[in-house]
């Protein structure tokens, strides 16, 4: 008998490596939805589900008849409801060793071209505009803190980007121990002196209902007003509107962001007219290899849950 395998929903071309890493032990099947109901109704027979943006609620749990596992396309789990899927007695993994290297080089990107103004001066450019000084002030970077906030793998990628570049690293992660930043050269904080300190602040922090509007009003008081702030984890880490309204009063220098709140961000937002801030479109993870590489590592996990096989990465812990 093969297994009922159910892609909820994917933004890629094909499903070519999953189909061959389960043939023989899993019929693959990706649905069209379009409401919470038809969701519920068209995964209820499913022994496994994929994936990628689709919201998995409650409701949609509860109805799953047989599944042993909900796997993400991604590292993020904030579209699934935890708590139901553990009350139900269903894995709930993701891919959190993919895509490391290209999410830690297009932070460090959108960093740099924020700091030295790139796109404003290759505005400039285009208008006739050759000002051999950049429009605003800058420090060197050898004079400037990168604080993350989060230091996970990804954030660690950035620390070693940031260290070769001349920045002093920080970071605030209360689940990392002290001496594990020492190691790397990266000097550990608490989350108060992170905000005070750090001339560019990077979040690298999952999206949980304790990190929701992580950077807040009450946080952005208390940062540099040169200070950048660059986002390339999860849109909801940040208070848009109080993250905006900083901007426009000059509270602080500017933003390079990648991940928003509500996505695709509205052609009518605040962000899209201001100069101090950089936007790329949730792409930070992105490289040719890394496509084929999530949706081998999905499926491999896909197999293990079907075969009886622990998970290699459960986000939910069982006894």
């Amino acid at each position: 008998m093969l297994f009922n395998v159910v892609i909820t929903d994917s933004g890629f071309a094909n499903h070519d490596p999953e189909r061959e890493l389960l043939k023989g032990h899993a019929e693959l099947k990706k649905i069209d939805w379009k409401d919470e109901e038809e969701l519920r109704f068209k995964t209820r027979d499913a022994d496994v589900l994929l994936v990628q943006w689709a919201s998995i609620s409650q409701y949609v749990i509860e109805g799953l008849e047989r599944c042993k596992a909900i796997i993400r396309y991604g590292i993020g789990v904030d579209n699934i409801d935890l708590k139901a899927a553990k009350e139900k007695g269903i894995r709930v993994c993701n891919v959190p060793d993919y895509c490391i290297n290209e999410v830690a080089d297009h932070t460090i990107a959108l960093a740099l071209a924020a700091l030295r103004q790139i796109p404003a001066v290759d505005t400039n450019v285009r208008q006739g505009d050759w000002s051999i000084v950049l429009p605003k002030e800058v420090a060197p970077f050898d004079e400037m803190v990168y604080g993350l906030a989060g230091f996970g793998r990804i954030a660690q990628a950035v620390a070693k980007r940031a260290l070769g570049l001349g920045f002093a690293v920080k970071a605030y992660d209360p689940f990392v121990a002290p001496e594990s930043m020492r190691l790397l050269h990266v000097e550990p904080v608490d989350r108060d002196t992170l905000m005070q300190q750090s001339d560019i602040l990077s979040l690298h922090l999952p999206l949980k209902p304790d990190t929701v509007h992580f950077l807040n009003g009450r946080s952005i008081a208390r940062m540099k007003p040169n200070a950048l702030v660059v986002n390339t984890s999860r849109g909801g880490l940040i208070d848009t509107a109080a993250l905006t309204e900083a901007i426009s009063k000059r509270q602080i220098w500017g933003a390079a962001l990648d991940v928003f709140e509500e996505e695709p961000l509205p052609l009518s937002h605040k962000l899209m007219e201001m100069p101090e801030v950089v936007l790329s479109s949730h792409v930070a993870w992105y490289s040719r290899r890394s496509i084929p590489l999530l949706q081998r590592k999905v499926a491999e996990e896909a197999l293990r849950a079907i075969s009886g096989v622990p998970p290699l990465h459960s986000v939910i812990p069982f006894s």
